[in-house]
């Protein structure tokens, strides 16, 4: 299921297999939320930019079309026609965005839907239901998000609860795993720490999570507003006690220098919408920093977006091409953006692989750390 074969520090290479494939890691998982790359990206194009792995959203599928219309359609894998491994966020984290329109209780969390205000509920047992329906290649448990900063007594009540509900939700998954009809039966499940920004609570939560031996563990409820040194912190303060041969996942992380500083710390999966939201901004990431491609500067350059990049739009288009699209608020700028952005964070993710495998990984920290961070 997942081998590490070879590390540097407390960085790792490994290899990850689930049912419906092998990932190299570290690996930068492509967010799908509704089974769609927002910016007009489908799966066949996800292929082309190199992408092992994607990822959508259980809360927002759910409410449309509705999981048990994806079960019909034959599962998320044919419905989207994406037929490499998908990972499923439970949820937990929409539903506790939505603050005020929710009641948290200890059977789960009752909701107002952001599309028509109806009343849903959804606990343990309700994630691992409708993820299965998904029948996703990694099913995410169900947790609560504290916001930062919270008290250390909420956060404390909010840890034991989120560990009650995966030993619920492990249950849950156990039971459906085993029906004859379930849409993937070799779907996985990942534990998630939680402890917001207290690293006796992380540590005691990752320490009591590990006793269930999930298939996976995520960090959560990082990169919400705290100090980026605090993350690295809480990452440091944890990853000593995450099981050593089972896969690591900061969810909702990062920028590039993230990725390859969390990666020094011992992560293996990551995901983030930045890539593909600053893209719909003209913001695009290059090996030399990031660039607006609104700029007046680039009105004439018919450079592609990034010399060293070989990815499609870099092969085929123009900054003064892109530029024109953007001012001109045509859609083919969101597209093409949104592809060379994710592109550069598969390569980004390729590229540490590439260095691990040569031992060279402390080298491309020391050189792109800082730069990929520079506004150019």
């Amino acid at each position: 299921m997942f081998e590490v074969i070879k590390t540097e520090g407390r960085a790792r290479r490994g290899v990850f297999t689930c049912a419906h494939g092998t990932v190299q890691t570290p690996v930068f998982m492509n967010v799908g939320t509704q089974a769609a790359i927002k910016g007009a990206v489908s799966a066949l194009d996800l292929k082309e930019i190199g992408c092992q792995v994607e990822l959508s959203n259980t809360y927002h599928l759910h409410l449309r079309p509705g999981d048990q219309v994806v079960r019909q359609m034959g599962g998320l894998h044919r419905f989207m026609r994406w037929d490499g491994p998908i990972l499923t966020d439970s949820g937990g984290f929409q539903v506790f965005s939505l603050s005020g329109l929710r009641k948290i209780k200890e059977e789960g969390v009752t909701f107002a839907s952001h599309i028509d205000g109806r009343r849903v509920f959804m606990g343990p047992e309700e994630s691992m239901q409708i993820q299965s329906n998904l029948g996703s290649d990694i099913a995410m448990a169900f947790d609560e998000c504290v916001e930062n900063p919270a008290t250390y007594e909420y956060a404390k009540a909010s840890c034991e609860r989120t560990l009650r509900w995966l030993e619920r939700c492990k249950v849950e998954h156990d039971r459906l795993n085993a029906l004859p009809d379930t849409v993937n039966p070799d779907q996985m499940l990942f534990g998630i720490n939680q402890g917001a920004t207290f690293a006796d609570l992380r540590v005691w939560h990752m320490k009591e999570i590990a006793k269930l031996d999930c298939d996976g563990y995520a960090i959560g409820g990082l990169a919400v507003g705290e100090p980026t040194q605090m993350m690295y912190d809480i990452i440091d303060a944890v990853e000593p006690y995450m099981p050593a041969d089972k896969p690591r996942y900061l969810m909702g992380v990062g920028t590039p220098s993230n990725i390859i500083e969390a990666v020094a710390r011992g992560v293996d999966f990551f995901d983030c919408v930045m890539p593909a939201r600053n893209a719909r901004h003209a913001k695009l990431f290059t090996w030399s920093g990031t660039r607006n491609m609104r700029n007046e500067k680039y009105k004439l350059d018919e450079a592609p977006i990034d010399p060293e990049c070989d990815c499609p739009v870099c092969r085929n288009f123009s900054r003064g091409y892109l530029r024109h699209l953007f001012v001109a608020d045509e859609m083919l700028a969101m597209r093409l953006a949104v592809l060379h952005n994710l592109y550069f964070y598969n390569q980004l993710t390729r590229r540490i692989r590439e260095a691990l495998d040569v031992g060279d990984f402390a080298l491309f920290r020391q050189e792109y750390s800082e730069k990929l961070a520079a506004r150019l």
